[in-house]
């Protein structure tokens, strides 16, 4: 039996928010050509959404919040916890796995626990450079571990593995003339596109300092602007300005298309945007999160990847001259062709589920 071979049943967990899920979305394709059984168990929350159109079943459970504060909000989180945690244990004795792989999350706190006490082996991902809290606990019971950050190293322990995060197979199939088109853009316009996301959640702040400078930011740019649920702007200036509330299937071909991306700092989209060849902005999210965005937009500028913009320093004319420097100081981070980095991804893909289908033949050949 091999790694290739082994036909793994496996649990999906994770979620929270979009970039919980989105790595697991990156290596289904790859797990489905291997006739990998594969289940999801999250809460009915974006995870339930993202996986519903992925044709694998979903098991819906509570899970509370894990805070580094005191709220009263605490106590009925636990109560949750504890629901959540019997609930995984249903679950998980029904489907009998070979392995749960977590992607972090509050979610995946009570799962990964309850495979534990079932004796089903757990791997887990860290996507940001310093462990987040449900990870740290995960961490404690998981048979493999893997980091994405070379810096994270330092936090996990001695054993754990280092592989590129998954990135989507869609994304490297994104069509330059597909968002000509949509977007409304001329082909002979010289201005560069800039792409401005605001995260699964939005970034009202962004939204509107942006607005604040759309006069003089188009003037020299065109803009594809993701403003996020319940936040258009109702801006209206054709061939220069394009503005959609979440982009789907459109993603790609907007990522074609654009010259800079100015984003929020989550691992997993700015991973996306470096095996895309993306130079971009980065104004991570300080308030309201434990701090694990500045800390990635930290390396990423450190490596040259991106410039940062920290959010106490966002107004409209620091958003103006931070993309006019970012198109003349970020180099190209590679020669590689759209082939060769899809083809890179790929190859990281299948060495992600070597390790975790590794897992299971080793415990079985120690067994």
């Amino acid at each position: 039996m091999t790694t290739q071979t082994f036909k793994l049943k496996i649990v999906l967990t994770g979620g929270g928010t979009a970039g919980h899920v989105m790595p697991h979305l990156a290596l289904l394709p790859e797990m489905k050509k291997r006739s990998w059984h594969v289940f999801y168990i999250g809460t009915s929350r974006i995870e339930k959404h993202l996986i519903s159109e992925c044709s694998i079943p979903f098991y819906t459970i509570c899970a509370g919040k894990l805070r580094r504060y005191f709220s009263i909000e605490n106590f009925l989180d636990l109560f949750k916890c504890g629901v959540g945690f019997f609930q995984s244990l249903y679950y998980l004795l029904r489907l009998k796995p070979d392995l749960v792989f977590s992607k972090g999350g509050y979610v995946s706190v009570p799962v990964c626990l309850a495979a534990k006490v079932l004796g089903i082996p757990v791997a887990t991902h860290e996507s940001d450079v310093t462990p987040g809290l449900a990870n740290k606990i995960i961490i404690k019971v998981a048979h493999k571990i893997f980091y994405s950050f070379p810096q994270s190293k330092k936090y996990l322990p001695k054993d754990a593995f280092y592989i590129p995060l998954p990135v989507r197979a869609e994304l490297f199939q994104g069509s330059k003339d597909r968002a000509l088109k949509l977007c409304d853009f001329k082909n002979e316009d010289l201005r560069p596109v800039v792409l401005i996301i605001g995260g699964s959640q939005g970034a009202s702040r962004l939204n509107q300092i942006f607005l604040s400078s759309q006069e003089k930011f188009l003037k020299i740019f065109r803009v594809i602007h993701l403003t996020g649920k319940g936040k258009q702007t109702g801006l209206k200036v054709p061939s220069s300005y394009y503005e959609i509330e979440y982009a789907g299937e459109e993603l790609k071909d907007f990522l074609a298309l654009a010259d800079l991306v100015v984003s929020r700092a989550g691992a997993n989209s700015i991973f996306e945007f470096q095996a895309l060849n993306k130079p971009m902005v980065l104004i991570p999210l300080s308030q309201g999160s434990r701090g694990d965005q500045v800390v990635n937009a930290k390396a990423f500028e450190e490596k040259g990847l991106a410039l940062v913009l920290a959010e106490k320093d966002l107004t409209s004319e620091s958003l103006l001259f931070t993309c006019e420097e970012a198109l003349q100081v970020l180099e190209i981070f590679s020669e590689v062709s759209a082939l060769e980095a899809s083809q890179e991804a790929l190859k990281n893909r299948n060495t992600f589920l070597d390790q975790l289908a590794g897992v299971c033949v080793k415990l079985r050949q120690i067994g």
